[in-house]
């Protein structure tokens, strides 16, 4: 696994990205309203890492910044990704924030 590096957020593009070696990788997003009761919930659609840059832990560290950022928010989590479900049951620690 490689260092961390710094994940962004652009939030209006609901989108979670990340640099390393001049290629881009990414996570995509969208909020449902589960209404007043549940609040929102985010839908990981897509993770998104270029061959040149894989192998290193980086779309693991996309999905954790998402899950960070949905706590952060009060949001519920759905992994609509197959990448993002994978991960989820490598990390029961932050099962809470499923969405059910």
């Amino acid at each position: 696994m490689t260092e961390p590096v710094v994940v962004h957020h652009a939030p209006d593009r609901q989108r979670l990205h990340l640099e390393l070696e001049g290629r881009e990788a990414e996570l995509t997003y969208h909020l449902l309203d589960a209404g007043a009761a549940a609040g929102k919930v985010m839908v990981i659609d897509h993770t998104g890492v270029p061959e040149a840059i894989g192998g290193r832990g980086l779309a693991g560290q996309l999905v954790q910044a998402a899950f960070e950022l949905a706590r952060s928010q009060g949001w519920k989590v759905l992994p609509a990704c197959s990448y993002a479900r994978v991960w989820i049951t490598r990390h029961p620690d932050w099962n809470d924030l499923l969405a059910t």
